[in-house]
């Protein structure tokens, strides 16, 4: 089986804990603090060491007092560090979680998040399975270096999450994404967010009733990618709308949310894991589903190994 190549950032995640976000001004006490390994590409390729599946985490670590603690996390996990140390210093993505499990980040976009030309000369695509990439890369000034090597090297199966700052990625970026027919993994407000700019450039109609429009979205996403869109609903579940435009509701189990970070990631990286395994994308996203349920009930980023072995998950 070839490995998957998961293109991306791997943060330190410092993570406060406290009752409610304040307000501009007030002073509050945290409940806790606490720094981890974190940020998408991370938390996708950590699922698919969880299912023992071979996988590249192709991720720069920079300098300074984050990289030095990216750095060693990954070499503790013995995970190789495929891209030169860049000199620019690594930032960090600060995690607000409220009690009620909700967060809120404010991110330092360093080294982690840009990439040299160069460094995917060190890949050799022939050898590669599917591939990963965040849409936070993307909207660096150096995403499209990422979009170069896609397009030299189209993979035959594209994942694309892009992410809460969608809008911020540029048209010009994701016209180009689009073109490449990926996968696309997003949640129910990003969907309207992204069917809402393909809208403005396609002419495609938005109009449908609240209860109907995250169907909608997905089927417009779908007729401009021309491939399966996931949309995940929290408690929910999930929507899948396959090529022809079709699409299906896959229900979730009740879940106690403790923390929703990386709860996305896991569900993506779930998905990618068990298509590597051949199952359809129905019984990927049902599995999916269940994963990041899990995820939600546990403080940080994903899933610890003890629980995600006690889900006792089986590829059918």
């Amino acid at each position: 089986m070839k490995p998957a190549l998961i293109i991306g950032s791997t943060v330190a995640d410092v993570t406060i804990r406290l009752p409610r976000l304040p307000h501009t001004g007030q002073d509050i006490n945290i409940s806790s603090q606490s720094m981890t390994l974190g940020g998408c590409a991370f938390n996708v390729s950590e699922m698919l060491r969880r299912f023992g599946l071979p996988y590249h985490l192709f991720s720069p670590v920079g300098s300074g007092i984050y990289g030095d603690f990216v750095r060693s996390r990954l070499r503790e996990k013995e995970i190789p560090l495929l891209i030169p140390c860049p000199e620019e210093e690594n930032g960090c993505c600060y995690c607000f979680v409220e009690s009620t499990g909700e967060r809120t980040f404010a991110a330092l976009h360093g080294a982690e998040y840009r990439f040299k030309p160069q460094w995917f000369d060190l890949l050799d695509p022939k050898e590669l399975g599917p591939v990963y990439v965040c849409g936070l890369e993307l909207e660096e000034d150096t995403g499209e270096v990422i979009l170069d090597y896609l397009e030299a090297n189209p993979p035959k199966a594209l994942y694309f999450a892009p992410g809460p700052r969608i809008g911020e990625i540029g048209q010009e970026k994701l016209e180009r994404m689009w073109n490449l027919s990926p996968v696309v993994h997003l949640n129910g407000q990003e969907a309207k967010v992204c069917a809402e700019m393909m809208a403005r450039v396609d002419g495609d109609r938005t109009d449908a009733p609240a209860g109907e429009y995250t169907v909608q979205a997905a089927q417009i996403i779908c007729r401009r990618t021309g491939n399966h869109v996931i949309v995940t609903l929290g408690a929910d579940g999930a929507l899948v709308c396959y090529r022809s435009g079709c699409w299906r509701h896959i229900p979730s189990r009740p879940a106690r949310q403790a923390d929703t970070n990386g709860a996305g990631d896991s569900h993506a990286g779930t998905v990618i894991a068990c298509g590597m395994r051949g199952m359809s994308l129905e019984d990927s996203v049902r599995t999916a589903n269940l994963v990041a349920a899990a995820a939600v009930e546990h403080p940080g980023a994903g899933l610890p190994d003890e629980v995600f072995d006690q889900l006792k998950l089986k590829f059918k």
